[in-house]
């Protein structure tokens, strides 16, 4: 387990700030033990609620020709039927991934491919599970393609917590399995289209770790 390079320079300002603040505390408030140990307790904890954000768990990269591995920690909240409008045009089957605060951030990618498309989108920052969260939150899309030509996309989205993604690649990039393209700050939701074919390997509510849940298996 490492800390992840997006939370290095928060944590290590945070860390100064609340030292720095405990310290004033105990200088002009020498006699006041209670509420100076409530404010170090605080710090403690609040401290530690920050950095387990940006935990980096070591993972073995999976390597299954085929299968689609989840993009993110959290829970399945929808596997439906959709149309994507934004660039495949068709309809697919959906699986997406509600990430909550006490996940892993950390994106990977579902399968191995060349990333075909990339786009970032400024938006608004509604709840997840919000039904516009999809198209109207900030949110990136990017299509992985396989080398037999399926085609899978992947859209990071942020909501009411999450108001920072990170993202790690451009047209053209060469994705392994199970490798890291992005990072969303504090949380949100992943989604994933599949061909309307590919077989469904996960059910609601099942609980996704990144690189290790399979979510389905294509047919070709």
């Amino acid at each position: 387990m490492t800390i992840h390079r997006e939370g290095r320079v928060l944590l290590f300002w945070l860390m100064i700030i609340l030292v720095a603040g405990n310290y004033l505390l105990y200088y002009f408030l020498p006699d006041e033990r209670l509420w100076l140990n409530v404010s170090m307790l605080a710090s403690i904890i609040f401290y530690l609620l920050i950095l387990q954000f940006f935990r980096n768990p070591i993972i073995q990269l999976p390597n299954e020709e085929g299968v689609i591995f989840a993009p993110a920690d959290g829970k399945i909240v929808v596997i439906e039927e959709a149309y994507e409008d934004e660039y495949l045009k068709e309809k697919r089957k959906q699986i997406s991934i509600f990430m909550s605060p006490v996940n892993v951030h950390i994106n990977r990618s579902p399968i191995k491919g060349v990333v075909e498309f990339f786009k970032y989108h400024p938006g608004k920052y509604l709840v997840a599970w919000h039904p516009k969260s999809s198209t109207e939150n900030e949110r990136t899309t990017m299509v992985l393609k396989t080398e037999n030509g399926v085609k899978i996309l992947v859209r990071q989205i942020a909501g009411a917590l999450a108001r920072r993604i990170k993202w790690y690649v451009k047209e053209g990039s060469i994705l392994e399995q199970g490798g890291e393209f992005g990072f969303i700050k504090f949380g949100s939701r992943v989604d994933v289209y599949l061909p309307l074919d590919a077989e469904i390997l996960c059910e609601m509510d099942q609980k996704t770790k990144a690189g290790k849940t399979r979510l389905a298996r294509l047919k070709n």
